[in-house]
């Protein structure tokens, strides 16, 4: 584990901060999950999405789009 002041950061956080920013804006370049997935290298789909965090305020937002 890397420590730089007060915070400590690991290959593994930065790994999911990747793939949850990456998630959040595959569509906008025509993209999906499964790209994501094969960016990661996971063999599986289902490993993907335990490395994206949600978003409660995103969620918020696309329920008043409908």
């Amino acid at each position: 584990m890397l420590r730089k002041g007060h915070i400590a950061c690991s290959f593994h956080s930065g790994r999911r901060t990747f793939i949850t920013n990456t998630a959040r804006k595959i569509s906008s370049v025509g993209g999906s999950l499964r790209d994501v997935q094969a960016l990661a290298g996971h063999s599986s789909l289902a490993v993907t999405q335990r490395y994206i965090e949600g978003d409660g305020e995103a969620r918020v937002k696309v329920v008043e789009l409908v």
